[in-house]
């Protein structure tokens, strides 16, 4: 977890699939840079070969390359942050 605020561990967050190759996650405990940094190298290091955005002022990461929904919560919330996959509309 990033030091330079305090995080909820309780944050709402939604996920949802994209595209084929393309999937969005919203991690609402992404506050700054720094916290977009570290959510982008744990799913570089795990996942090589994919494509990592992480926003932190829309709160989204965006995952491109094959890469599965439920890894990818694993990989961010072992990084410290609390993405939760909600069902698609």
């Amino acid at each position: 977890m990033c030091s330079c605020q305090t995080h909820q561990t309780a944050a709402a967050s939604s996920a949802q699939q994209v595209s084929g190759e393309a999937v969005s996650l919203r991690v609402d405990d992404m506050t700054c840079g720094h916290c977009a940094g570290t959510i982008e190298r744990a799913i570089s290091s795990r996942l090589p070969g994919t494509s990592v955005t992480a926003d932190p002022a829309s709160k989204l990461v965006t995952v491109r390359g094959s890469a599965d929904l439920e890894t990818l919560c694993a990989i961010i919330a072992a990084a410290g942050y609390t993405p939760v996959a909600a069902p698609n509309r």
